[in-house]
């Protein structure tokens, strides 16, 4: 690749990352090959898959699974020569850091860290699913690894055109894999799904387009300052297209009003799928919405502070009230459950980010950042024992759960554990604290009136949680059981180990809050 480069020197990244070798009339830039190593490694994982796809026999296609997550693992280990040092960037013109498309820092390595553990998460829930239902294992697993490493590569995009396609090579994937459910639901699932996203990134492109025009860069940096000079009669137009660029993410994050497609989607799509929807897709939005808010539309901090602001009231208040009327005998009432439930926590998730906004700095952020990892985690876990009893109550009703305990009490009191973490109790404390930490980013931010509605949410929150968890317990009819396939029974107790153990020691993960992101 060809550009222009300037040498940030040790101080600004890491003196490795910024290579160049003089050319007449321009400079050949070096890739950091150890700072893209994560997204790449996936991609690469994707690629490998749809050839061995193509010539393995049928009989040897069950080496696909691991294959995927063997690459996903790989791809999680890239980030660890990436901690500990300076950032490091790459794609880069003259100018300092703020000129680069990629950015390796503690942002990108946290939401990277999320991404790719989501993903992996979901792919061992995918194992037994993909041979039980008969999905086509080639497609599936190329599209989930190729769905992860446009997850990977947001966090570090530091320019809108990176973003935009990072969104998209997120989303693409992820309407083909909603589709491969085959009682007819997921087709639907996925037309809706696709049709709203269509429509978001359209109005998002748009945006952009907007932003360019007023400001001459799509450079997350240079847009920031850009702004600050923007001709008067160009004022109007940069202020729509920062707001029209904010929808796409957006809907990627469920806010309302774009949050009408995940119910549906949710219940429509294979269970892993649905899982990984609801934690790797939020948070490469969130992850897109973070950046463009505190990178490129800082000047703008007051006003889309107040309409995040709104915005996360509105969904918190949207899902938990939708979550409430939730019927227990209704077809995918659990799924449905956890696709309000995600709506209500991606309002939470909403917070910090309106905060930052009112603060003036990127701190808050932090808080987002934990509390995304802790409902990563424990979101992921309940799909996965939704999973179980999908095997012999397909409707999944949340009848269906009344006396879990006696049928596959393991299973029981995992769902149990995840639900008290959702909900903030003890003794699921890292979700307590993952509230508090939210809450607090509220405060300091003078946004006491977010704060007071968001314990009001809580509170509203712990009727339904409690409910579901209350029916695991109590007598009900006698139902088949069956052997929990292994890789099932893998998922489930690693989730729920990790999330016991950072209930022990929560600064495992609220050691994200002490420092500013960027």
């Amino acid at each position: 690749m060809i550009s222009t480069l300037h040498p940030l020197g040790p101080s600004a990244v890491n003196p490795t990352s910024l290579l160049a070798v003089a050319h007449p009339g321009a400079l050949i830039q070096s890739i950091d090959w150890v700072a893209i190593a994560p997204p790449l490694i996936a991609a690469v994982a994707a690629l490998l898959v749809l050839l061995a796809d193509l010539l393995l026999p049928e009989s040897g296609k069950r080496l696909l699974g691991p294959l995927s997550i063997g690459g996903l693992a790989l791809a999680l280990l890239a980030l660890l020569p990436l901690t500990g040092g300076a950032p490091r960037a790459t794609f880069c013109l003259p100018g300092g850091l703020g000129s680069c498309s990629y950015v390796a820092d503690h942002f990108a390595l946290v939401f990277q860290l999320l991404a790719l553990g989501g993903a992996l998460i979901a792919a061992l829930l995918s194992l037994h699913a993909v041979d039980e239902d008969r999905l086509p294992a080639g497609e599936y697993w190329f599209l989930l690894l190729s769905s992860a490493a446009g997850a990977a590569l947001l966090p570090a995009a530091r320019d809108l055109a990176t973003l935009v396609i990072a969104l998209e090579v997120v989303s693409l994937p992820s309407f083909a894999l909603v589709a491969f459910k085959r009682d007819g639901r997921g087709g639907e699932a996925a037309l809706k799904f696709f049709l709203s996203s269509v429509t978001a990134t359209a109005v998002m492109l748009l945006g952009v387009s907007f932003v360019y025009a007023a400001t001459g860069s799509l450079h997350l940096a240079a847009i920031n300052e850009g702004l600050g000079h923007v001709p008067g009669r160009l004022g109007p137009l940069a202020e729509v297209g920062a707001a029209l660029t904010l929808v796409g993410f957006a809907f990627k994050v469920a806010a309302v009003p774009f949050h009408f497609w995940v119910p549906d989607t949710y219940a429509g799509a294979p269970l892993p799928v649905a899982g990984y929807l609801s934690v790797v897709g939020k948070a490469a939005g969130f992850a897109g919405l973070a950046l463009v808010t505190n990178l490129a539309f800082r000047p703008y901090g007051h006003t889309w502070g107040l309409l995040l602001a709104v915005v996360a009231a509105v969904t918190m208040t949207t899902g938990n009230v939708a979550a409430l009327r939730q019927r227990s005998d209704s077809a995918q009432g659990a799924v449905r459950l956890l696709a309000w439930s995600s709506v209500a926590q991606a309002g939470y998730l909403l917070v910090p980010l309106a905060a930052a906004g009112y603060a003036g700095t990127a701190h808050p952020l932090g808080a987002t950042a934990a509390y995304a990892l802790i409902y990563g985690l424990v979101n992921l876990g309940a799909f996965g024992v939704a999973a179980v009893v999908a095997r012999t109550s397909p409707a999944n009703r949340l009848d269906d759960y009344r006396g879990l305990f006696a049928r596959n009490r393991w299973a029981a009191l995992a769902l149990a554990f995840f639900l008290l973490c959702l909900a903030g109790l003890p003794p699921g404390v890292v979700g307590l604290f993952g509230k508090v930490v939210v809450f607090q980013a509220a405060v300091n931010a003078g946004l006491g009136w977010l704060a007071v509605l968001m314990a009001v949410n809580v509170v509203i929150a712990l009727y339904y949680y409690l409910f579901w968890l209350a029916k695991l317990f109590v007598p009900g009819t006698e139902a088949a059981t069956s052997r929990v396939p292994r890789p099932l029974a893998a998922t489930l107790g690693l989730t729920a180990a990790a999330a016991v153990v950072l209930s022990a020691a929560p600064q495992l993960v609220l050691q994200v809050v002490s420092g500013s992101l960027f």
